[in-house]
Parts: C-alpha cells; sequence; structure tokens
C-alpha cells in the first residue's frame, strides 16, 4: 500500500513496518521464528495519484479541493457528453461544499466513469492532527482503518504475518495476497476468529472447542481472521 505525503515533512519517505498489537498477542501464543507485520510505503505528493490514500496536515484539505476543482472546471470545459455534464456538476458542488469525492455516494456507474479522472479527493483522504506525528505507527494504523484495509493473520512455526487487503474482500482475493498458486488451486480457507484464537490459548485449543470454520471461496474476510488456505498445489 502507498500513502502520499502531503505538506508533511515531519515523516520521512520510504517503506515502513506498521505494528499491530494484535499480531503481538498471536505471536505470543505462537513463538514462530519470525514476525512480519504490514508495510506501507510512504511516498511524495508528486505520487499521489498512484497512492492508495494521502495522509495531510489539519488545515490543508482546502488545497486538494481547489486543485480538484480546477481539474473539473476544465473537464466540463471540453467534454459533450450528457451524462458525464451531469456528474462532474455534482461532483463541483459536492467539492464547493469543501467534501471529499471520496466520501460522496456514487453508483457503480459514476465510479466508472471518474476512474480515468486525475482527482485527488476521490482517494481516502486522511486528516492528522499535529500532535499525531509524534506516534506514527498509531498514525499509520488510522489510515489504513479510514482507508478500508483490514489484516489477517497467518501462524505457523516459522512464521507469524499480517497480511494487508480490502475490507470486503472474499477468502480467495485474500488467498491471492499470499500467492497466486494459493488463488488458483483454492480449496476452501480455515478461520479462527482472533478473539476465538487468544481466548483458546493457539490454534490446538481453538480446533478442540470447535472455534475452527471451513469457508468457501466466497467467505468475506473479516479483520484479524487466523486463516490457513487449503489448496491443490
Amino acid at each position: 500500500m502507498k500513502i502520499s505525503l502531503y505538506s508533511i515533512s515531519q515523516i520521512p519517505g520510504g517503506k515502513q513496518n506498521v505494528k499491530d498489537q494484535r499480531l503481538d498477542q498471536v505471536d505470543s501464543l505462537v513463538k514462530a521464528k519470525k514476525k512480519t507485520y504490514v508495510q506501507v510505503e510512504l511516498v511524495s505528493y508528486d505520487a499521489a495519484l498512484e497512492a492508495d490514500a494521502i495522509l495531510i496536515l489539519n488545515g490543508s484539505q482546502q488545497d486538494l479541493i481547489l486543485k480538484d476543482l480546477e481539474f473539473i472546471e476544465t473537464r466540463l470545459s471540453r467534454v459533450e457528453q450528457e451524462q458525464e455534464k451531469v456528474l462532474l456538476n455534482k461532483l463541483k458542488t459536492l467539492l464547493e461544499k469543501e467534501e471529499f469525492v471520496f466520501s460522496a455516494s456514487l453508483s457503480s456507474e459514476e465510479k466508472r466513469l471518474i476512474f480515468g479522472y486525475g482527482l485527488l479527493t476521490k482517494k481516502p483522504i486522511i486528516v492528522a492532527q499535529p500532535q499525531e506525528l509524534d506516534d506514527l505507527n498509531n498514525l499509520l494504523l488510522r489510515v489504513l482503518k479510514e482507508s478500508g484495509f483490514i489484516s489477517f493473520f497467518t501462524a505457523g512455526e516459522k512464521e507469524t504475518r499480517a497480511w494487508l487487503i480490502k475490507q470486503g474482500i472474499s477468502a480467495w482475493e485474500a488467498a491471492g495476497a499470499i500467492h497466486s498458486d494459493i488463488q488458483r488451486g483454492f480449496i476452501r480457507a480455515e478461520i479462527i476468529s482472533f478473539s476465538d484464537f487468544i481466548q483458546a490459548g493457539g490454534e490446538t485449543g481453538a480446533k478442540q472447542q470447535g472455534k475452527m470454520r471451513l469457508e468457501q471461496k466466497d467467505y468475506i474476510m473479516q479483520d484479524t481472521d487466523l486463516t490457513n488456505f487449503r489448496f491443490n498445489k
């Protein structure tokens, strides 16, 4: 995941591990040889259009809104298709109210129409207070949550690991986050909820208590699911 930093010079760019205390709890029971947190990449504002989310300081919202308004007004002066004109005017009204495009209730067709637009506020915009910069890890956890991302965990003797996925995706899609071969050969997912895993003292206890579920491809992944994918090799 890429996070664009807008007018935030206090945070250096580059890759950053995002520590999750819930993964620490899992690892304390599994005692794996390795623990791997979710990793994000912090990029400059110049790469905002390629980023998954934009992090800004409180007070900078107007800058992004004005840039999007400029884009829309330029587009309106050239577009001929009536459907697109209606949508552009809808977005213009929204931005003039100082609201982000990301927060708009758009139909699937409207989302398709703006897919190629170079709008900054169609991405999740996370507004930080200056004091939040003092605890970068907590701030990044908030960015992930408010951008619509969750994590699922895998745990074994070799490694406990958090995998970042979009909220609402299926078990089959989540399998692809690990490896395309697992997704291609997907049979089913063995799922233990985080709370059941911790309360039972680990995987063995959870299985003994009947807390492990076998889920199919269309199962919607939940945050911190302990997951093992069965697949054809």
